[in-house]
């Protein structure tokens, strides 16, 4: 894949996109920009490697969330003392790695990596909503703003965002249903 691929507006198109599904994971700012921030860098170094199988926003997302699981790895792995994962006092008899990694942990990085597949189809589809529900959409469950200011927003009555909201889920259950 040539280098000219990549749009000159990549970060502007897909910045927000970006930093809001980061925040959606990380409640973190700071840390969402540092991401999202790596997640450019990474896909510019790594254009030759996109074959264009999926739109540059998946790619694009399927990079930071492997950011935010390495992320996620290396807070859990600063938490742990390092000599505590070889024995316990207690345990001598056991293998090293039965006791320091569980069943539960295995469960959970599985559910987790299950979530954000989730999270990602749903952004694509989220995508496919007109403009203007999209945006409502987003702000109301994934900003999480109170309908109030939803409507202040977007110049609509509550009755008009009930509706455009009952419409935009019936068009998210479709498409959700279609990708499973």
């Amino acid at each position: 894949m040539s280098q000219n691929v990549i749009p000159d507006n990549m970060v502007e198109e897909h910045g927000d996109y970006l930093l809001s599904f980061a925040m959606l994971k990380l409640r973190n700012l700071e840390l969402a920009k540092d991401l999202v921030q790596d997640t450019f860098v990474s896909a510019y170094s790594k254009i030759d490697s996109f074959e264009q199988r999926s739109s540059l926003r998946t790619w694009l997302t399927a990079i930071l969330n492997r950011k935010i699981i390495d992320h996620w790895r290396k807070a859990e792995t600063r938490y742990t003392d390092p000599a505590s994962q070889f024995f316990e006092q207690e345990t001598k008899h056991k293998h090293w790695l039965e006791n320091t990694i569980h069943h539960s942990d295995f469960e959970n990085i599985e559910s987790e990596i299950e979530r954000s597949e989730s999270y990602q189809e749903l952004h694509d589809c989220i995508d496919t909503l007109p403009s203007k529900w999209k945006g409502i959409v987003t702000s109301k469950y994934l900003d999480e703003a109170e309908s109030e200011e939803v409507c202040k927003e977007y110049e609509i009555s509550p009755s008009n965002l009930w509706v455009i909201v009952h419409r935009a889920k019936l068009l998210l259950r479709d498409c959700l249903e279609k990708k499973h």
